[in-house]
């Protein structure tokens, strides 16, 4: 137990680094800015060039670059909606989509116009920062010389903001109202047009792209039911109400469905493995770092 009496002074102060392992540290942590440093960015840039290229748009003439995929779209709860998906990148080239309604058992079916792409913006979006992140990396190609650890940490925090925002748009939909989804552009893009008291919304979740169909009905102008608009949410449920051109509508019935896109799971785990890349190489910069701020006492 220590001498209450004894005085700072005299209790034995911690042995920071010798001249030596300064020397030595100083070496190594010249060598992790300027061969290491590169190696990661470079590591770095090569994973997401890759995601990157599952993003990309088709160029004119060079189709094969991306290629089309259909999904069939499915639940297993329900079979009201069947219909199968082809997306190429970040846009959906066609739906076909087959709807049987609860009243009648009749089935409609609703195609994209020949005309008409649907871009997701989820995945537009997601590539736009990872070409941001993509852009910061080739901002310090071989050539550059890292002075400080301090410098290495704000080009990876910048970075880790990009990835970060783009995992967040695959894994966090869009909330809407439902006169959001009713006047979208996404409601012009069939044939045969789809109905008055049908709404449908396309959207990524994390590795599965979703379609979720609204079945609505007219509420009565003098109807005494409570109205009560709903806000916005990814998915509404049966009873939720909206007012559209001084009508109002209740949500009668949801039907959502579902593929799992392969390529997008890939592209969340280069996410993971990228910002785990940033990390690791902070990690490194904060161990040196604790030895240049050590004091003893």
């Amino acid at each position: 137990m220590l001498n209450p009496q004894r005085s700072l002074s005299e209790l034995p102060k911690m042995s920071g680094p010798s001249q030596a392992e300064r020397a030595v540290l100083e070496e190594e942590f010249n060598w992790l800015l300027k061969e290491e440093v590169h190696a990661v960015l470079k590591q770095l840039q090569d994973i997401l060039k890759e995601a990157s290229r599952r993003f990309s748009i088709p160029t004119p003439g060079l189709e094969s670059q991306l290629k089309q995929e259909n999904f069939i779209l499915g639940s297993s709860t329900m079979d009201q909606v069947k219909g199968v998906l082809t997306l190429q990148g970040e846009a959906l080239t066609q739906a076909d989509i087959n709807l049987k309604t609860a009243k009648s058992n009749h089935v409609m079916h609703f195609t994209f116009r020949d005309d008409k792409q649907w871009k997701l913006q989820q995945i537009q979006d997601a590539r736009n920062h990872v070409n941001q992140a993509l852009q910061l990396l080739s901002g310090r190609d071989e050539s550059y010389h890292f002075k400080t650890g301090a410098e290495v940490n704000k080009l990876m925090d910048a970075v880790m903001l990009q990835l970060t925002r783009a995992r967040n748009r695959l894994t966090t939909p869009a909330a809407m109202t439902l006169p959001e989804l009713a006047t979208s552009g996404l409601m012009k893009m069939f044939t045969p047009p789809m109905p008055g008291d049908v709404m449908v919304n396309f959207y990524i979740n994390l590795s599965k792209l979703c379609l979720t169909v609204y079945q609505l009905h007219a509420m009565q102008p003098n109807t005494t039911k409570n109205f009560r608009p709903s806000g916005s949410s990814v998915l509404h449920n049966p009873g939720a109400m909206f007012e559209l051109n001084n009508a109002k509508f209740e949500v009668s019935q949801v039907h959502k469905v579902e593929c799992v896109v392969p390529w997008l799971n890939n592209t969340l785990v280069f996410f993971t493995i990228s910002l785990q890349l940033c990390q690791q190489l902070k990690d490194k910069i904060s161990v040196f770092s604790s030895f240049w701020n050590y004091r003893p006492f």
